[in-house]
C-alpha cells in the first residue's frame, strides 16, 4: 500500500500494524488501531486517513470522506499521508481530489521532483492536458531530463487530439509539439527510441509525410529497433500515404524476397503494381527505377516475380510456405476482375487450389486459406473440385455402415477440411430432408471415430473431430429451420451437450448451446455455459450481448441483475483503469499507445452494449424494488435518475457487438452481410430509445408523485426533479413517435431474417406484439389528464372527468388483451412430439412490467384524487346535503382498481396452472422420430429438456413471485 523498505521514522513502525490489517482486508481491526494510535497522536495524519480507508471500504463513505477532508484542508506534505490520500481517493472515484492535493504539496515544497511527478500524473488521471504540459514543462526545469521535455509535448499532442476544433489543432497545438521536438534535433538531445516515435507521431498528424519519411530514413531512424521492420513498415505507409506506388512497390519486392510469407506485402506489392500500370509509369532512361531499388509495372513482371517465389518454394523439401500460392490466387483474381487474359498463364484456380489442399490440407488453416479463394470457381466446378480433393484424403475401408475413416489425425484434419468446405460450397444446404439425415448419420461417426485420436488429451484442449460434432449440430439447426420440426433441436442440443461432456472448453459448443437455449426461452442452463466461456476483459462487450439480451426477457430476474452487473463491472473498472494505462504509457515512454488507449475508453464508454445494460439494470431495479422495498421516489433517487436529462449521447453510439463469433460455413447467399449488421444496429437503438423514455417518464411520475400532507408542498422539487408537465408532454410525445417508427421498422423486418448465426433479434417486435408498449404510453399519460383534474377541481371537471374515466376503463381492456396472450402453454406435448412457446413467458413478463408502471401511475391517482374526495366530503358535511351522486372519475378508479386486481389474481392462476402441467410433463417419453438415437445420445438429448423444463419452471416461479407482491402494493391503492 506504502512504501515501507528501510524503517527509520518511528511513524513508519506505528503506522505499519494498520497497513498490514488492510492488506489483509481486517478494515475492523484497521479502523480500531487507527483509532488507538490517534488517542496517543493525535497529529498523525496518516492515521486519520488509513482510518478512513478502513471506513470507505466498510461502507461507510460519508463518515471516511469527512476524516480525508479533516487532513487535506491541512495541505500535507509527508509521503505516508499524501499516497494514503491517493488511495483513498481513487476508491471513492474522486480523482479530481488528488490534483489539488499535490497542488498544495508543490506550493509547500517546489523543488521537490516526487511531488511534481504525482502531480503530473494526478492531472493524467482526470485528462488535464493542458496542466499536464505546464506541469511537465515545471518538472524539467527543476530536473532537466528528456522524459520530463517530451511528457510536456505528449500532452500538446493529446491536448490537439482532443480538441473540438481540428483547425486549432493543425494551427497551435500540433505545431508549437513539433517546434519543441525539433529544438531536441537541433540540440541533438534526442536520446530514446520514444522521442523518435512522438516526433514521427506529430510529423504524421500534421500530414508533413515527407518529413516524416526523412525522419525515418535519417539518423533518427536507426532509433526505431523495439519493433521488427519497424523502420520498413513506416516507410511502406508514408510511401502509402504520398502517393509513390514505386517505391511502395520496390520496397515490398525486396521484403517478400526476405519474408515470402508476409500476406500484407503481397497485398502492397498488388495495390502498387496496379496504381503503376493505371498510370502507364516507365522506368527513368537514367539511374535506379527509385529509392527501393527495381519496380515492377507490367503484369509479365508480376507473373514471373510470383513464378520465382512459387519455383523457390517447390524447390525445398519441405516447411512449404503458404504465402508464395495463396498469392498467385490472389493475382488470379485481381487479373480476373480487370478482365485481364493474363489470368490464365498462372494456371486454373481448381487446379492450383487442389494442388494447395494436397501441401496443406492437414493444417487446420486450410479451410480458412481455401475459403476466401472459392468465388474463383464456377458453379458447375463445385461438385468436381469436392471430388477432386476426396481422392487426395487417405480414408480406410468403409464399415458396415459405409463410412470410411481416416486412420490418423493429419488424414482427419483432411477429411474435415474437405466437408467443411462442401457446406462453404452450398452442397449440404442443398440436399434433401433424408440426405440431411444421412449427412448428419456420417458426420456423428466421423466425430466419435475421431474421439480415440484425443484420449490422451488434457481436459483443456479441445478434441481433433469437435467440428464434425459442431457441423453436425448446425445442419440440425437447418432442418429445424426448414421442416419447423422441434426434434431436430432437441437432437442438437443433444449432440452439443455430449461434444461437450468429452470437449468441455470448446468455446464454439458453448456459445451454440447458449444461443439455442435461448431461442428457447431457456436461460437458466445459459449462465453457467456463459461463466464458463470465462469471457475476459473486452469480450464483455464484444459477446456480453448474448447474454443480457434473453435475460430479463425470459423472467429469470435475478439471473438478469446478476448479468448485468456482470458487464456494468467491466465497464465501470475500465474507466478507472484507462488512466493506470495511459501514467504507465507516460512512465515507460510509450507516447503511441496513449491515444490508443484514450480511444480504447472511449469507445467502450459510447459503446451501445453499455448503454443498453445501464437503462436495463435501471428498469430491472426499479420492477423489482421500487413500491415494494422502498418507494418509486426514493429508488429513482438513490440511481441519481434526472428524467429531464437525456445521458445517451446518441449521436455518439458505438457497436462493438462480435457479430461473427458463433463459427459458420454458410455460402456467400447466407452469410452475415452489412445490411443485417445496419438493420440489427437500427433494430438495438429503438429499443434503447423506448426503454431509456420509459425509465425516465417512470422518473417522471415518481418527481409528480405527492408527498404525505405532513411534508411541505415545496418539497416536491426535491432533488432538482422537478413535477414538471412540460417535460411530461415532451417525452411522451418523444416515446409516441419512437413506437410510430418502430412500428414501421417491424412491419420492414418480418420480410428479413437474420442468418441462425447472426445478430440477435432485440425484444423489439414481441413488445410490440404483445400490446405492453401501446399500453404503457396509454397508462403514463394519466398523469397529465389528472393534472389538469386537480387544477380544475371537481365541480367544474365532467368532461375531463369522462375522458379520466374513458381511460381508465381503455387500461383495464389493454391489461386484459396482454394476458390473453399470455394464455397457453410454454411447453407442450402432443402425439409423442413437443413444441415450445418462449414468447408466452416473454409475454408474461412484458405483462409484469405493464402492472408495475400502472400501478405507479395507480399510486400518483390516489394521491389526487384522495384529497379530492376528502375536500367533497367535507363540503357535503358542512352543507348537511343527504348522499349526492359520486363524481364519475371516482367511480371510474375504483371500477379499474377492483379490475386490476381481479386481472391479477386471474394472472397469478394462470402461472400456477403452468406450474402444475409443466411439473407433470414427462418429456424422457419423447419419441424423437426422424431417426434412430443410441442410448448415450437419449442421455444427453433428455439432460437438454430437463434442464429447458427446469428453466421455464424458474421463470414462472420468479414472475409469479414479483406478480403476488404486486397484488399486495394493489391492496393499499383505494381512495
Amino acid at each position: 500500500m506504502a512504501a515501507r523498505g528501510h524503517v527509520q521514522d518511528p511513524n513508519d513502525r506505528r503506522l505499519r500494524p494498520i497497513y498490514d490489517y488492510l492488506d489483509n482486508g481486517n478494515n475492523k481491526m484497521a479502523i480500531q488501531q487507527a483509532d488507538k494510535l490517534l488517542k496517543k497522536h493525535k497529529d498523525l495524519h496518516c492515521a486519520k486517513v488509513l482510518k478512513a480507508i478502513g471506513l470507505q471500504r466498510t461502507a461507510k463513505q460519508d463518515e471516511a470522506f469527512t476524516l480525508a477532508q479533516e487532513v487535506a484542508v491541512l495541505e500535507p506534505t509527508d509521503d505516508n499521508s499524501l499516497q494514503a490520500l491517493t488511495i483513498l481517493y481513487r476508491e471513492m472515484h474522486r480523482p479530481e481530489l488528488v490534483t489539488k492535493l499535490y497542488e498544495a504539496a508543490v506550493r509547500k515544497v517546489p523543488t521537490s521532483e516526487e511531488y511534481h511527478s504525482h502531480l503530473f500524473m494526478a492531472y493524467a488521471r482526470v485528462g488535464e492536458y493542458k496542466k499536464m504540459q505546464q506541469a511537465g514543462m515545471a518538472l524539467y526545469k527543476i530536473v532537466p531530463k528528456n522524459p520530463y521535455y517530451f511528457w510536456s509535448v505528449m500532452s500538446l499532442v493529446m491536448q490537439a487530439i482532443s480538441a473540438q476544433d481540428e483547425k486549432l489543432s493543425q494551427t497551435m497545438f500540433l505545431p508549437l509539439a513539433e517546434r519543441m521536438v525539433e529544438k531536441m534535433v537541433k540540440e541533438e538531445k534526442i536520446e530514446a527510441e520514444a522521442e523518435v516515435q512522438l516526433y514521427f507521431m506529430i510529423l504524421e498528424r500534421l500530414g508533413k509525410y515527407v518529413e516524416a519519411l526523412e525522419v525515418v530514413q535519417g539518423p533518427l531512424g536507426e532509433k526505431l529497433t523495439s519493433e521488427l521492420q519497424s523502420r520498413e513498415n513506416k516507410c511502406m505507409m508514408l510511401y502509402r500515404r504520398l502517393e509513390r506506388w514505386a517505391e511502395c512497390n520496390a520496397l515490398s519486392c525486396k521484403l517478400l524476397l526476405k519474408n515470402p510469407d508476409d500476406w500484407q506485402f503481397y497485398l502492397l506489392y498488388f495495390d502498387s503494381l496496379f496504381h503503376l500500370i493505371d498510370q502507364s509509369w516507365t522506368p527513368p532512361q537514367e539511374g535506379t527505377h527509385s529509392a527501393e531499388g527495381e519496380v515492377h509495372a507490367s503484369i509479365s513482371q508480376a507473373l514471373s516475380f510470383m513464378e520465382d517465389r512459387i519455383a523457390t518454394e517447390e524447390a525445398k523439401e519441405s516447411k512449404h510456405l503458404r504465402g508464395p500460392y495463396l498469392a498467385r490466387l490472389e493475382l488470379i483474381r485481381r487479373l480476373r476482375e480487370r478482365s485481364c487474359p493474363e489470368a490464365q498463364q498462372l494456371g486454373e484456380p481448381l487446379e492450383l487450389m487442389f494442388q494447395f489442399f494436397v501441401k496443406f490440407g492437414d493444417k487446420p488453416c486450410c479451410i480458412t486459406d481455401l475459403k476466401i479463394f472459392l468465388d474463383l470457381l464456377t458453379p458447375d466446378q463445385h461438385v468436381q473440385f469436392i471430388n477432386r480433393l476426396m481422392e487426395a484424403v487417405p480414408l480406410g475401408a468403409p464399415g458396415e455402415d459405409g463410412v470410411a475413416f481416416p486412420g490418423d489425425t493429419r488424414a482427419l484434419q483432411r477429411h474435415l477440411c474437405v466437408t467443411q468446405l462442401s457446406r462453404s460450397l452450398g452442397q449440404q444446404h442443398a440436399l434433401n430432408t433424408q440426405g440431411k439425415l444421412g449427412l448428419i448419420k456420417e458426420l456423428k461417426a466421423h466425430y466419435r471415430h475421431g474421439l480415440q485420436f484425443g484420449k490422451s488429451c488434457l481436459k483443456t484442449e479441445l478434441q481433433f473431430s469437435d467440428m464434425y460434432c459442431l457441423m453436425a449440430a448446425h445442419v440440425y439447426i437447418d432442418l429445424w429451420l426448414e421442416t419447423s420440426d422441434q426434434n431436430m433441436l432437441w437432437q442438437s442440443l443433444g449432440l452439443l451437450e455430449e461434444g461437450l461432456s468429452h470437449s468441455s472448453s470448446n468455446a464454439q459448443f458453448k456459445l451454440l448451446l447458449l444461443l439455442l437455449y435461448c431461442r428457447l426461452g431457456a436461460f437458466e442452463p445459459v449462465v453457467d455455459l456463459y461463466s464458463s466461456l470465462d469471457a475476459k476483459h473486452v469480450q464483455h462487450d464484444t459477446i456480453g450481448y448474448l447474454l443480457t439480451r434473453y435475460a430479463e426477457s425470459l423472467g429469470q430476474f435475478a439471473a438478469a441483475s446478476q448479468s448485468c452487473n456482470f458487464s456494468l463491472r467491466f465497464f465501470h473498472s475500465n474507466q478507472k483503469d484507462t488512466s493506470e494505462y495511459v501514467i504507465q504509457a507516460y512512465k515507460y515512454g510509450a507516447f503511441e499507445k496513449i491515444p490508443e488507449f484514450i480511444a480504447f475508453r472511449n469507445r467502450l464508454d459510447h459503446s451501445l452494449h453499455f448503454a443498453q445494460v445501464r437503462t436495463e439494470r435501471m428498469l430491472l431495479d426499479l420492477f423489482l424494488e421500487a413500491d415494494i422495498s422502498s418507494p418509486l421516489e426514493e429508488s429513482v433517487k438513490s440511481m441519481s435518475l434526472c428524467p429531464e436529462e437525456d445521458d445517451i449521447l446518441w449521436d455518439s453510439l458505438r457497436d462493438n457487438r462480435d457479430l461473427t463469433v458463433l463459427v459458420s460455413w454458410n455460402p456467400k447467399d447466407r452469410q452475415l452481410n452489412a445490411e443485417h449488421k445496419q438493420r440489427s444496429l437500427e433494430d438495438d437503438t429503438l429499443w434503447l430509445r423506448l426503454r431509456s423514455l420509459t425509465l425516465r417518464l417512470i422518473g417522471c411520475v415518481s418527481a409528480l408523485t405527492h408527498p404525505p400532507a405532513s411534508r411541505n408542498s415545496e418539497k416536491r422539487t426535491e432533488n432538482g426533479v422537478a413535477a414538471k408537465p412540460s417535460s411530461l408532454r415532451s417525452l411522451l410525445s418523444q416515446l409516441e413517435s419512437t413506437l410510430n417508427q418502430a412500428t414501421q421498422f417491424t412491419e420492414k423486418q418480418l420480410q428479413h431474417q437474420y442468418p441462425f448465426v447472426g445478430p440477435v433479434p432485440s425484444r423489439l417486435a414481441q413488445a410490440l406484439s404483445s400490446g405492453c408498449c401501446q399500453c404503457q404510453l396509454s397508462s403514463l399519460q394519466l398523469p397529465l389528464h389528472l393534472q389538469e383534474l386537480e387544477a380544475a377541481g371537481l365541480d367544474e371537471s365532467t368532461e375531463l372527468q369522462t375522458q379520466i374515466s374513458n381511460l381508465f376503463k381503455s387500461l383495464a381492456v389493454q391489461l386484459q388483451d396482454i394476458l390473453e396472450k399470455c394464455k397457453g402453454d410454454p411447453l407442450e406435448v402432443k402425439d409423442s412430439q413437443s413444441t415450445t412457446q418462449h414468447f408466452l413467458l416473454e409475454n408474461l413478463v412484458y405483462f409484469v412490467e405493464t402492472v408495475c408502471i400502472v400501478l405507479w401511475v395507480s399510486n400518483y391517482c390516489v394521491s389526487v384524487l384522495r384529497p379530492l374526495k376528502s375536500s367533497l366530503q367535507k363540503k357535503k358535511k358542512k352543507k348537511k346535503e343527504a348522499s349526492t351522486v359520486t363524481p364519475p372519475v371516482l367511480s371510474a378508479y375504483q371500477e379499474f382498481n377492483s379490475s386490476l386486481q381481479s386481472l391479477l389474481n386471474q394472472a397469478l392462476e394462470h402461472i400456477k396452472s403452468q406450474e402444475i402441467s409443466l411439473t407433470a410433463l414427462k418429456l424422457g417419453a419423447l419419441s424423437l422420430e426422424g431417426q434412430t438415437q443410441s442410448e448415450a445420445e437419449g442421455t444427453f438429448t433428455k439432460m437438454a429438456m430437463d434442464k429447458v423444463q427446469s428453466s421455464y419452471l424458474r421463470s414462472l416461479q420468479e414472475i409469479g413471485e414479483l406478480l403476488k407482491k404486486r397484488a399486495d402494493t394493489l391492496k393499499s391503492l383505494k381512495i
